[in-house]
């Protein structure tokens, strides 16, 4: 296996950079760096550039409005993105509902929905978990119940991640109740306007209000609004999780922290030596390091075959969700003292407060906190390994 990139590709990373150099806002490019607190109008901002220089949907096809991009690429244009300092796109709609509308939607759908992802004029959010229904998604009860060219829809969906900015939801809701749990399960997109759909904000560790509760009560939805068949949910939701999971090893994201932990453990504090002269704490980051660099020669292994994410995302997943809380865990290690105070409005871009300690310490806490749920959301890291057991194994 050649671990080197071709002159091709060494060619397509300097175009993305000198792009990124050139039409990266400043503003955004020091929230992201500096870890401030990201606001809707910056991340529509930042799609609209993407969308006019057609690099909006990096792994989406030229016939769906995509560059039309080799895996080789796509992580290329990842990891020169959080190196710069670009905001993560949305995945809910680019990486999640949008290769399932394009592989099993109708054409209909195709025309009404992809365009507005692709522009980012609208937002989805994912509504699979609920209260009962977390790791046994199976288990879910929120029912579709079809009256005429409608369904209508009652239940609850839980840890729903910019619900309140969502103008769309994909749901996974029960349409029968005969045969396996798995069986009676449909693929529904919802407006988020529609009336009986209430939003309830969940406010985490720390502070911060990303995730909430979606209530649906009577709520109507065309029966157009179903993708595929009807009861045929469960395997759409698996190939929208094999991209999830794929998506979730974060290299790009995870590359630009370790640079930046590295340049924190080489700065000296009050005089005293810089931790990276510390042995013990210089043996973690290298290997980590290693490990981060084994990650990405498995992501690439991953996107280049041709039959596309399976169970092997599954591994991706686990291994991109340790390796980022060990991340955040060392960095907030580096900082040391200064990392232990969580001041909430430090995180807004233009803050004149008091700090305690480095300014750059500021996100370090809840970062540190927030990243506690990477094993758990897209399935939890207990039911992905089950998953390499069953279906890779074969045990």
């Amino acid at each position: 296996m050649d671990l080197n990139y071709t002159p091709e590709q060494d060619e397509f990373r300097k175009e993305v950079r000198k792009f990124l150099q050139d039409n990266l806002p400043d503003d955004i490019r020091q929230r992201v760096k500096r870890r401030l607190r990201p606001d809707k109008e910056m991340t529509e901002r930042w799609q609209k550039i993407l969308f006019d220089q057609g690099w909006g949907a990096s792994a989406w096809p030229q016939k769906h409005g995509g560059p039309g991009w080799d895996p080789i690429q796509q992580l290329i244009f990842e990891e020169e993105c959080a190196a710069a300092g670009a905001p993560r796109q949305l995945d809910f709609g680019l990486r999640m509902v949008a290769p399932v509308i394009m592989t099993f939607g109708t054409e209909e759908q195709k025309q009404r929905f992809l365009a507005g992802i692709l522009s980012g004029e609208e937002w989805w959010c994912q509504g699979y978990s609920e209260p009962g229904a977390g790791s046994d998604l199976a288990s879910l009860r929120t029912s579709a119940k079809r009256e005429g060219d409608h369904y209508i829809v009652n239940g609850q969906k839980t840890w729903t991640t910019l619900g309140q900015h969502a103008d769309w939801i994909f749901c996974l809701v029960r349409t029968s109740t005969e045969g396996k749990p798995q069986q009676g399960i449909s693929f529904l997109l919802i407006d988020m306007k529609s009336p009986g759909v209430t939003v309830r904000p969940i406010i985490m560790l720390d502070g911060e209000h990303e995730i909430n509760e979606v209530y649906f009560d009577n709520v109507k939805v065309p029966v157009d609004n179903l993708v595929g068949e009807e009861n045929k949910g469960w395997t759409y939701a698996k190939f929208l999780l094999g991209h999830e999971r794929t998506g979730l090893a974060n290299v790009g994201q995870w590359k630009a922290l370790m640079t930046r932990l590295k340049e924190v453990a080489r700065e000296s504090k009050d005089g005293q030596r810089a931790l990276i002269e510390n042995t013990r704490f210089r043996d973690r980051v290298a290997q980590l390091d290693i490990e981060l660099r084994a990650l990405e020669l498995t992501v690439l292994r991953v996107l280049t075959n041709e039959s596309g994410p399976g169970p092997q995302a599954s591994i991706l997943k686990i291994r991109g969700t340790e390796v980022g809380q060990k991340l955040f865990e060392l960095l907030m290690e580096a900082m040391g003292p200064d990392a232990i105070a969580h001041i909430p409005e430090a995180l807004d871009l233009g803050y004149e407060g008091p700090h305690v300690g480095a300014t750059d310490a500021a996100p370090a806490a809840g970062d540190y906190f927030n990243m506690r749920k990477l094993s758990i959301f897209g399935g939890s890291n207990e039911i992905q390994r089950n998953i390499i057991a069953q279906m890779v194994l074969g045990l």
